[in-house]
């Protein structure tokens, strides 16, 4: 228990109380997070850098402009967080509660996200690039003018999603459930020619 430090590099926080705490733009580094409430925490320009999230409470926290840089969150109740702006680049969240859960704009590029449960989330514009977002169930979730590139998606569940004005370069569609899945012209190439087709959206001619 205690008021929580407005930065700290090296150090374990374990079962600490920080609920509704302001840590405006702290910084930690390599440090390890285990059973912390960090449940309605704010931060702003905040950094945590190559830190261990275990089984931490981060319910209807707010994160604005915030990077979470090669960090480890596992376990962990996102339930109602928001994400502003953040930079998550090469962090892994696994067995999380990630929905319902706000993101809007930033780079989660290199992020892994296997198996994650995005179903529903507004995604829109969100940099994925590289991202493994392999096995996770993305229906109904809206991913338009998101930056895919080199994103795993094998296996991922995309019936009723949005992927209009997506960047799906190097994207393997093939392996990916798609039901209802919306695709704009580049994208539906892109399937049609990862199943074998070959497409000639060349003008048809007419008689006369």
């Amino acid at each position: 228990m205690g008021e929580a430090p407005d930065g700290a590099e090296g150090r374990t926080f374990h079962g600490e109380d920080w609920y509704a705490e302001d840590l405006a733009a702290a910084r930690f580094v390599d440090c390890a997070f285990v059973g912390v409430d960090l449940s309605e925490v704010t931060t702003r320009g905040a950094l945590f850098e190559r830190c261990r999230f275990d089984s931490c409470r981060l319910n209807s926290s707010v994160h604005v402009a915030t990077a979470f840089v090669g960090c480890e969150l596992r376990g962990c109740n996102l339930f109602d967080a928001t994400f502003e702006g953040c930079k998550t680049t090469g962090s892994t969240f696994a067995s999380c509660t990630t929905r319902p859960m706000r993101v809007v704009g930033g780079q989660w590029r290199a992020v892994g996200l296997r198996g994650a449960r995005l179903a529903g989330l507004d995604l829109t514009g969100l940099d994925l690039r590289e991202s493994d977002l392999a096995l996770a169930d993305l229906t109904g979730t809206v991913l338009r003018d998101a930056q895919l590139g080199g994103a795993s998606l094998r296996e991922a569940d995309l019936a009723g999603a949005d992927l209009r004005g997506a960047d799906l370069a190097g994207v393997d569609l093939a392996s990916a459930r798609l039901d209802r899945t919306r695709l704009d012209l580049a994208g539906a190439v892109l399937l049609a020619e990862q199943h074998g087709a070959t497409v000639d959206i060349g003008r048809r001619e007419t008689a006369g």
